[in-house]
């Protein structure tokens, strides 16, 4: 018996018109489906109603990859692909496997030879970076900063010197509720010359990107973006 296929699902970045951020291929492979590895099984049920699917949402199957999974669990969630099902791979926000839990899962099917097909969406990494007009040859994406201060400063220093000496974009996340005080540090760590770009609430109707040296951030107003889902770039001169 043939395996089946783990489709890799994208979802918006936030309360957006998915006719505007996901292709037509993305809905059609959903139509398809009835079985889903999803971040958390609410978030992914109200995507999928979302999206106008015809399977009835009692129908569907659910299973759940989080922090809160059990590592031994992780080998059932592939067991209909084995048995030559497909299924779909659904991440919170944006796409599954980039700075997410559904990387194990990938990981999984490539030791089991099952295949895997990835579907076009949003990356907040990728049009952040393409956004910016920073380095987009070379780059990094370094996840969530340390949480102390004092780490966090030290963190930042590292990633500067890096970005200065490789001429490479240093690309960080932090919690929503932690950017005013991320920028705040951004302003006090980083040297005047170095490039910060600020990307929130991309393909949102609300979406602010910006790019200015750290010194010319300064001069400004501080940007409102408490609680709203950032995503920070630097580039040192």
């Amino acid at each position: 018996m043939s395996k089946g296929i783990l489709y890799m699902i994208p979802t918006t970045l936030g309360e957006s018109d998915v006719t505007k951020v996901l292709p037509l291929a993305v809905k059609e492979t959903i139509d398809r489906l009835d079985e889903f590895i999803v971040e958390n099984s609410k978030v992914a049920r109200a995507f999928l109603k979302l999206m106008d699917i015809p399977t009835p949402q009692n129908k569907l199957k659910l299973h759940e990859l989080n922090k809160h999974t059990d590592v031994q669990e992780l080998h059932s969630f592939l067991s209909s692909c084995r048995e030559g099902k497909n299924i779909g791979l659904i991440s919170d926000a944006g796409c599954p496997g980039i700075a997410d839990p559904g990387a194990e899962i990938a990981n999984l099917a490539h030791l089991e030879d099952i295949k895997i097909i990835p579907l076009v969406g949003p990356s907040s990494i990728l049009l952040s970076l393409m956004a910016s007009g920073m380095n987009g040859q070379s780059f990094a994406f370094t996840g969530y900063l340390p949480i102390d201060k004092s780490d966090v400063k030290k963190k930042l220093k590292d990633l500067e010197r890096i970005s200065r000496t490789q001429n490479q974009t240093q690309l960080f996340i932090e919690t929503p509720y932690r950017n005013t005080k991320l920028i705040e540090t951004l302003y006090q760590t980083l040297q005047g010359n170095t490039k910060l770009c600020i990307a929130c609430d991309i393909s949102l109707k609300t979406e602010y990107i910006k790019t200015k040296t750290v010194a010319e951030w300064k001069k400004t107003a501080k940007p409102a973006l408490h609680k709203r889902p950032c995503i920070f770039l630097i580039h040192a001169q």
